[in-house]
């Protein structure tokens, strides 16, 4: 999935790019409204996240000229400004959901899957499974080889986040930064110590082992031949 995002504040942009990445999606990034409604129209985008106040062209005006030449694009939009008023203007606009700052990456990230399964009709998976490993999205219920796992809300997410990247090493930063959705501290031991308690309920006892270490890179969920 490609998303352009269109924002100006360097540190703002830089949180968003940064986790956007992470969870698996390719970004472009404008600081200008100008550039960005360039990309729009030159480049084939998945979702867009649209800042109001940019330089240039405002993110309204952007989104409006996008609605003119019948760009269906999915729209995000990100604003400072909280009134009923901004929001429902946003959205008679062109916007297809309206976001306040300050806001947490979780509910964008999740703002915009949602948006984009819409829009391309494809439906999110109600469960995931690696092995015997099943993790039921819905029930939040964890089983493996049919007999249930008791994990705690933080150890499920985690598990969710492996399982999800199955067969691709993802780092520690990686891991924090979706998990815990705060900046990695290189003094931390919290990624190591909550990895092994995951790994003591989902592979002890089982000759297969799941979750498995890449010393020095991170970490990787994958079934071993």
């Amino acid at each position: 999935m490609r998303i352009l995002l269109v924002e100006d504040d360097i540190k703002t942009a830089s949180f968003i790019r940064r986790g956007l990445k992470e969870a698996g999606f390719a970004v472009d990034h404008s600081g200008d409204g100008v550039e960005g409604l360039h990309l729009a129209e030159s480049e084939p985008y998945d979702a867009a996240v649209v800042d109001i106040m940019l330089p240039g062209l405002d993110g309204l005006s952007l989104i409006e000229q996008l609605r003119r030449q019948k760009n269906t694009m999915p729209v995000i939009i990100l604003s400072a400004r909280r009134s009923v008023d901004d929001r429902v203007k946003g959205l008679q606009t062109g916007g297809d959901d309206y976001l306040t700052k300050p806001f947490a990456f979780s509910e964008l990230l999740a703002r915009l899957q949602g948006l984009i399964r819409r829009s391309t009709g494809v439906s999110e998976p109600t469960t995931l499974t690696v092995a015997d490993l099943q993790l039921d999205l819905v029930r939040r219920e964890v089983t493996r080889a049919g007999a249930g796992i008791e994990l705690q809300p933080r150890e499920f997410a985690l598990l969710e986040y492996l399982m999800r990247n199955r067969g691709r090493v993802v780092s520690k930063t990686m891991i924090m930064e979706h998990v815990w959705s705060f900046s990695f501290d290189p003094q931390t031991n919290v990624v190591e110590a909550r990895i092994c308690r995951v790994r003591d309920k989902i592979d002890k006892g089982f000759a297969n082992k799941l979750i498995h270490t890449v010393r020095g890179v991170g970490y990787v969920l994958k079934e071993t031949v």
